[in-house]
């Protein structure tokens, strides 16, 4: 899965033609790490439809200030450069699909 920087949010996630689930995620984050593999897989299935990248809250505030996240795991779902959708929390694959189904 690609790890973008505040440097490189711009061109990865804003500028995509995708749809990008970005995961802001922290090491010390229990559920983050929980919700790694249900990212990668997703990742792999849906790679046709959805592009899925993490954001490091620690390593990049100015976009988690720039979008007001105070809790990990943040997911947000940007469409042709804006947030369209946001979640809170750690989920199962099968909750995740369904919540993304209206945005992908």
């Amino acid at each position: 899965m690609t790890e973008v920087t505040d440097e490189s949010f711009a061109a990865e996630v804003i500028g995509a033609e995708l749809p990008v689930l970005v995961e802001f995620t922290a090491d010390w984050c229990p559920p983050c790490r929980q919700m790694a593999p249900v990212l990668a897989a997703l990742a792999e299935e849906e790679a046709d439809r959805l592009r899925v990248v993490q954001l490091n809250v620690d390593e990049n505030p100015g976009t988690t200030n720039a979008y007001k996240v105070l809790s990990m795991p943040t997911f947000m779902v940007f469409r042709d450069g804006e947030p369209v959708k946001s979640m809170v929390g750690a989920r199962a694959k099968r909750r995740l699909l369904q919540e993304l189904a209206d945005v992908v």
